[in-house]
């Protein structure tokens, strides 16, 4: 696409639209189609959606009781870079008026999906475009403090895009997200970088890296092992004899893995780590619960870390 977010308007859909344009309403003019009634008559409720948990809850949580919304991955045993869509996703996406996807060749799908169910009243919010990171990039952005940021300010702008009667609505769901929701969340944040700052880790994948540079951990897994085993490729002999070599030599302090990606050669390091004595992390991809809320869900990971590097720095 050529801007961060687009209107989603194929030759046969602006034709509709246009035929339709004496009887419909602009989103930006009132609220959006689609939209019902809230409970009691308090305004106007507006379906959006989210390719996975991690950001929808964000969108849940800024859009309060102005948005009903669902995410199509919500599973905690699921990989999402193996999902199959299923055509009640297709129609989730159909109607939804905000769609958020991680964009980035995470979940091509999302993109295919929404390209096959035109609508010119439907925003695509592709959370790559947000945060400047292109298709082959590391699209896992939700453990990146920053990045997290940028999206909820521009969920926050798209929500006000739609439905701009309900602007301080939105503002002040933004500000509570940012003041209360997150307040735990950036304190371990901060907790973590002043007190662990360079650091030596160890990881199963790429999904560490955003999260191990947002706390200013060292993280000294070969780059192309963390990046094969996020592709689902075989990686090399040699990587595999380098962090073989930085476990047993204890030059990392903690281990961190992704339980939604563990291959033979993540287990058997994984083992290696818990015999030499190194604390072993998980983090997943998706909300674990999946009912948990996503500063809940990150809070529960950052604090599993602090007590690994805690007790690391103790032996």
């Amino acid at each position: 696409m050529s801007s961060r977010r687009s209107l989603v308007v194929p030759l046969a859909a602006a034709a509709l639209a246009a035929g339709l344009a004496g009887c419909a309403s602009s989103p930006t003019a009132s609220a959006p189609a689609g939209a019902t009634t809230a409970a009691g008559g308090g305004g106007q409720v507006i379906p959006v959606a989210a390719s996975i948990n991690t950001w929808g809850s964000i969108l849940q949580q800024l859009g309060g009781s102005h948005v009903k919304e669902t995410s199509l991955i919500s599973n905690p045993n699921t990989d999402p870079h193996d999902y199959e869509p299923t055509p009640a996703d297709s129609r989730v996406i159909a109607g939804s008026k905000l769609f958020v996807e991680n964009g980035i060749g995470y979940d091509p799908w999302a993109q295919q999906s929404v390209a096959a169910n035109p609508d010119p009243d439907r925003v695509d919010l592709d959370v790559g475009q947000v945060v400047g990171i292109p298709d082959g990039g590391n699209p896992h952005r939700w453990y990146s403090p920053p990045d997290v940021e940028k999206v909820a300010d521009a969920i926050t702008a798209d929500l006000k895009r739609l439905d701009p009667a309900d602007s301080a609505y939105y503002d002040t769901q933004r500000q509570t997200f940012e003041t209360s929701g997150l307040a735990t969340y950036h304190q371990l944040i901060n907790d973590i970088r002043t007190t662990y700052s360079g650091t030596r880790i160890g990881a199963s994948e790429s999904i560490v890296t955003p999260l191990a540079e947002g706390l200013g951990l060292d993280l000294i897994t070969p780059a192309a092992f963390l990046d094969d085993i996020n592709d689902g490729t075989d990686p090399s002999a040699a990587d595999k004899s380098t962090i073989d070599d930085q476990i047993t030599r204890k030059q990392i302090k903690v281990y961190v893995y992704n339980t939604q990606n563990s291959t033979p050669d993540v287990a058997a390091q994984v083992d290696e780590a818990r015999k030499a004595g190194i604390p072993v992390v998980q983090v997943t991809e998706t909300l674990s619960p999946a009912n948990a809320s996503f500063e809940d869900w990150q809070s529960a990971q950052l604090r599993s870390l602090q007590t690994a590097l805690a007790q690391s720095a103790r032996s």
